[in-house]
């Protein structure tokens, strides 16, 4: 009987030590993390709760010969890299504070360098089996400036609430999305001018690949963007090669249904510019292009975005049509003062004549829309026409999702004017901070109302990343939107459900497409 019960101690206390071991391995030690590539080290916030890796590669370095080419496989290294200072912003011109966008919206003055494929990962998850939803946030910026090392893109407050966040990079500008016929023939979809796209998809496809080491859930991801973020996220969703990688989808002012807006060009035509290009610098040949150094192309003048080619990005709203696009779970919006650049000025009776020209049997309709009979009152209307161009974009899609879609759309509309100066009102970028819970690091004089926004707005945003659903215990209840009947929740000094904007317009602007 003493033999039995001495066996039942030894099998007991192995079994403690198997399970011990078990719990170990799946253990998540900012000191060591397996990833593609090799190991990597870490650091934990200020609270103890948040294990923070930044500058984690997932990519080969785009230099020289792979200057415009797709993104490439990370290249082993040695030992360990530490993952702890943030990595070089995409090759851009310095960051200079200027309208609302003070320096808490850009990029640190250094480093900025072609070097710059990285991701930044904040998880609180202790170990690798915990599975938590994971949002990867894209940044805005034109396609000509940013990164992912903008504080208030922190990730940190996000995760204390139950997710892994991920910021990464991108190339933007020439480095980004510059086209040619020679750089179309030497690549095997014969296309180019969306190596920006493309850097995003490889982040995609490693975060599909490695972050079960941080706590994530592969199938369980959300690609969420502001303004050139937004595009881009709406570029994925259409985006082949993007297929699988994403289940969810968070879109802030911006869209590509509408190519008004001078970001997005075809093929045929980024190409020909290209061309040209050259053709004005003297160059005779790619190679000599890929060698001169990255400060000279960025005083070469000039304006890039995402190429519609039909490979890398087909054509929005034609992929809605026929129903390839990426049917997820879709969290959109814009902001009550979405405009990003003054309209040209003229007289009333000036616009009316645009109007006549532009419209033709349809003016009448349209001034009645947009109203013009002072210069007060056409100086709203220029304000409300240029805040539409997002504002159309996000509807569109919404309704798009809605009615060629199997997965639900919410939408809402920022209204709240961040305290203090500058006054631009409820101004582009306004509203990320508070769905991003960063407000702790900008410095405004921020009241209540503003902390419990973003208590708000970040619970919104977290519940939609777990479950594709921003609804939640203590929330409003934010509606599934209806092209029927469209409300959005207003997101200001109220959190609550009210009739979509500016509908009329909205409608008005879109029948001219039909």
């Amino acid at each position: 009987m003493k033999y039995q019960v001495t066996l039942s101690l030894i099998f007991l206390g192995f079994l403690a030590l198997s399970c011990q071991k078990t719990t170990d391995e799946s253990a998540i030690a900012i000191e060591k993390v397996s990833v593609e590539g090799g190991f990597i080290s870490g650091k934990m916030d200020a609270s103890g709760e948040v294990k923070i890796f930044k500058g984690v590669p997932f990519a080969t370095p785009p230099l020289g010969e792979l200057r415009w080419k797709a993104p490439q496989q990370v290249q082993p290294w040695e030992g360990i890299k530490a993952c702890i200072e943030n990595p070089a912003a995409p090759m851009q011109n310095p960051p200079v504070p200027f309208f609302a966008w003070s320096e808490e919206f850009l990029i640190p003055k250094e480093p900025i360098s072609e070097d710059c494929l990285y991701l930044n990962i904040w998880t609180a998850a202790a170990s690798t089996d915990e599975k938590r939803p994971v949002m990867v946030w894209i940044y805005g910026g034109g396609f000509s400036s940013g990164g992912n090392t903008v504080p208030l893109y922190d990730g940190e407050d996000l995760a204390k609430k139950g997710i892994v966040v991920v910021n990464l990079n991108y190339r933007v500008g020439i480095l980004g999305f510059f086209a040619h016929p020679e750089l179309s023939s030497e690549n095997p979809d014969q296309t180019s001018g969306n190596y920006g796209i493309l850097d995003q998809i490889a982040a995609l496809e490693w975060v599909k690949r490695n972050i079960e080491q941080f706590g994530g859930d592969p199938d369980n991801v959300t690609i969420a963007g502001q303004s050139a973020g937004s595009f881009s996220v709406n570029a994925l969703v259409v985006a082949p090669k993007a297929k699988g990688l994403f289940h969810k989808a968070i879109a802030q002012s911006g869209g590509m249904f509408n190519r008004g807006s001078g970001l997005v060009s075809g093929l045929s035509g980024a190409e020909e510019r290209g061309k040209n290009l050259l053709d004005t610098l003297g160059i005779s040949s790619l190679a000599e292009f890929r060698q001169l150094s990255a400060d000279s192309l960025l005083k070469i003048p000039g304006r890039y975005g995402p190429v519609i080619d039909g490979k890398v990005i087909p054509g929005v709203m034609a992929s809605f049509e026929n129903g390839s696009f990426s049917d997820v779970p879709l969290l959109t919006g814009w902001n009550a003062d979405d405009r990003v650049s003054s309209p040209p000025s003229m007289s009333p009776a000036e616009f009316k004549a645009n109007a006549k020209k532009q419209y033709g049997g349809r003016a009448g309709e349209y001034l009645e829309l947009f109203p013009a009979e002072s210069p007060e009152q056409l100086a709203e209307t220029q304000a409300m026409a240029s805040t539409l161009f997002f504002g159309l974009q996000n509807y569109t899609w919404a309704k798009m999702q809605t009615e060629k879609g199997q997965k639900d759309a919410f939408m809402y509309f920022f209204t709240r004017v961040p305290p203090g100066e500058p006054n631009y009102g409820a101004f582009h970028s306004a509203e990320f901070s508070y769905a991003l819970h960063t407000l702790r690091n900008w410095k405004r004089p921020f009241e209540q109302v503003d902390f419990d926004l973003e208590q708000k707005m970040s619970s919104y945003w977290v519940n939609f990343v777990k479950y594709g659903n921003p609804n939640g215990e203590g929330l409003p209840e934010w509606p599934v939107f209806d092209p029927e009947n469209p409300l959005v929740m207003d997101l200001g000094d109220e959190v609550k459900t009210r009739a979509l904007p500016n509908w009329r317009q909205m409608k008005f602007l879109e029948s001219l497409n039909q």
